[in-house]
């Protein structure tokens, strides 16, 4: 999906990391910009395309719920990183009192 010649691994993710966290949606922003600032530097090609995509090509209150398993993924975005994804939401999760 991504020309990596185009562009070094270590700035797409630079540049992910930066619009993961300015989605618009403060839950979303958390969750995908959390995940990026922990998480980025392990996905390889394949992990950052389909991190892209979720960040350029759907919808942020799709996307949350998709994460939080509130409504199921289209197949096109049902990938390992989305699986990465939601569990990381509950690793930033806090444990009950």
């Amino acid at each position: 999906m991504h020309d990596e010649t185009a562009e070094p691994l270590d700035r797409r993710r630079k540049r992910l990391r930066f619009r993961a966290w300015r989605r618009g949606f403060r839950e979303i922003d958390l969750i995908l910009g959390g995940f990026a600032d922990r998480k980025i530097d392990a996905l390889d090609a394949s992990g950052l395309d389909a991190f892209e995509a979720l960040l350029l090509h759907a919808n942020d209150q799709e996307v949350y719920d998709w994460v939080t398993e509130a409504a199921p993924a289209p197949s096109e975005h049902d990938t390992p990183t989305l699986a990465l994804i939601r569990a990381f939401r509950f690793e930033m999760t806090p444990p009950p009192p």
